[in-house]
């Protein structure tokens, strides 16, 4: 029995030895396997290391680099464009006129091109007198007639509540403005600065003072330097009758209205005017549409692209005031004469003459600003020795309008 026993124990031990030794055997393989794997790790990364890497070619444009691109882009489209015969017509023109930038049109070409654009773009406007007899006004058969067409309805549809005048937005592509249909031409009269000869006064100031309700500006006056109040009137006015300035330096060219509340153009002397029964006029021009017939006009007329103030009146006597903005891009470059034609003949002007425009360009409204002009607006507009309003003294209906609605 104890031999068995002995011999069991001795069987334990080996078998313990052998597990052991088992044991022994597999930790070495597998830190022999952990090493492999060590190595091969390491070799790995020692060939990624040793790889070389190939660097991508990048360009870098710096933002100057760019910009002076672009300039230089802009130069050659500049150099191009001022070559055009349609800039050269467009911008010649429109320094011309005005008193105090004509410089802009020698900075770009020389007198010669400046000449010869300027001989180019002119107005062949008519010289026969108006035949007040084509003007027929009666009031009582204004509103009874047919539309003929969609800006004969747009003028006699009243604004309700208004029976005096009615304000029509113009809204083209590269200018806008207003026109004011006066239906009696008995509302309309000159007013005049109070202070002619020594200041001239706003469009504002004229309509409260003389209890208007719409103005426009007239006449021109002297603008030396673009610093011209309005003090000094060119050519002549007539106010009721009376010959009330004469001055060199206008047109020649009297616009106005007669006794008879009809439209006058005529080239003769104030005093003559006046004895042909002329009670209101101012001296400026051209004359755009006499007696229906518009006048030739030779490229863009020679006024270029500006803001402009026009005068006119339909056969059955209803007077327009239009004004368009302009010099402003964005909202309103301006208008040519060949534009405000095209408007005129539009709402049926029989007859139509240009007034002072640019910065005088002013309407008022109950003796406010209305329009955009491009200086003077912060203050209201620009001084002028004149303006030509609507006034209401046969008491009729009137409303006062409000911009939004347009």
């Amino acid at each position: 029995m104890a031999k068995k026993e002995k011999e069991i124990k001795t069987t334990n031990k080996e078998e313990k030895k052998r597990k052991k030794e088992e044991k022994k055997v597999e930790e070495k393989i597998v830190k022999e396997e952990e090493t492999s794997k060590e190595e091969k790790v390491s070799k790995e990364e020692k060939k990624v290391k040793e790889k070389p890497v190939k660097k991508k070619f990048r360009l870098k444009i710096s933002f100057f680099t760019i910009l002076v691109f672009l300039m230089d882009l802009c130069v050659i489209a500049g150099l191009y464009v001022i070559h055009t015969e349609e800039f050269k017509a467009f911008w010649i023109p429109s320094a011309m006129t005005t008193m105090t930038h004509k410089y802009l049109a020698y900075t770009l070409y020389d007198e010669d091109e400046v000449n010869r654009i300027m001989s180019e773009n002119y107005i062949e406007q008519s010289t026969e007198e108006v035949n007040l007899d084509d003007i027929v006004i009666n009031q009582g058969d204004l509103f009874t007639k047919r539309y003929t067409n969609k800006y004969d309805k747009e003028i006699f549809t009243k604004t309700p509540g208004n029976d005096v005048y009615k304000l029509i937005r113009i809204n083209e592509s590269k200018f806008k403005g207003w026109l004011t249909v006066i239906y009696d031409p008995a509302d309309v009269e000159l007013a005049v600065s109070s202070k002619l000869g020594r200041a001239g006064q706003s469009v504002n100031t004229l309509v409260r003072d003389n209890k208007g309700l719409v103005g426009i500006n007239g006449g021109g006056f002297e603008d030396l330097d673009g610093w011209g109040n309005g003090s000094i009137p060119y050519g002549a006015i007539i106010k009721n009758g009376q010959l009330v300035w004469s001055h060199s330096g206008g047109w020649g060219s009297l616009i106005g209205f007669n006794k008879d509340h009809k439209m006058v153009l005529t080239y003769k002397k104030p005093e003559e005017a006046i004895a042909d029964g002329v009670m209101d006029a101012v001296d400026f021009g051209p004359f755009l549409i006499v007696n229906g017939n518009v006048s030739k006009i030779h490229g863009d007329g020679g006024w270029g692209t500006a803001p402009r103030t026009i005068i006119a009146q339909r056969k059955d006597g209803v007077v327009l005031f239009l004004i368009i903005d302009g010099r402003m891009p964005g909202y309103s470059i301006g208008a040519t004469m060949n534009d405000v034609i095209e408007i005129l003949t539009r709402y049926k002007a029989y007859n139509a003459a240009n007034l002072d425009g640019g910065a005088s360009t002013t309407m008022s409204i109950n003796g406010s600003l209305w329009n955009n002009p491009y200086a003077g607006g912060e203050y209201g507009g620009r001084t002028v020795s004149n303006a030509w309003i609507v006034t209401n003294k046969q008491g009729k209906a009137v409303t006062n309008p409000n911009k939004n609605d347009y």
